[in-house]
């Protein structure tokens, strides 16, 4: 006798995990097995100079300005009047004959608008590299 005639049939389930089980398995035996070597296609034995090494860091012209406003340059104060007369006494302050990489150092306190006029002068100058110092916090 079947007393159950109204009750549904059970749904075939697919358990997953021994399938993880065994993907992990295989994971583990393919990084265990796998070499991580790199072969070079090409050997070259590059020549060798007897000229010694050439340091071919930019000069650094140091562009300074304090919390009144005032303009420095490598250290010696500048009278600002405009960005053409600071980027003429830029080039004539620069050293050596390749551009220099302008480095503005700024007072905290300093204005936004003499950090631009610097700015501003190294690219009249045509120094085109200009670099920002700053302290670390303590």
């Amino acid at each position: 006798m079947n007393f159950r005639r109204g009750a549904g049939r059970d749904e075939p389930e697919i358990n997953l995990i021994p399938l993880i089980d065994i993907l992990i398995v295989v994971l583990i035996f393919l990084f265990v097995t796998t070499t991580y070597d790199r072969f070079a296609p090409l050997q070259i034995s590059l020549p060798q100079s007897s000229i010694e090494k050439k340091d071919d860091k930019a000069p650094v012209l140091v562009a300074a300005i304090d919390r009144d406003g005032r303009y420095f340059l490598n250290g010696a104060p500048i009278p600002f009047t405009t960005a053409a007369d600071l980027a003429s006494r830029m080039k004539a302050a620069s050293p050596g004959p390749r551009p220099p990489v302008v480095a503005i150092s700024a007072d905290a306190a300093a204005t936004h608008q003499s950090v631009i006029h610097v700015m501003e002068a190294a690219r009249i100058a045509g120094f085109s590299q200009v670099s920002f110092t700053t302290q670390t916090r303590q």
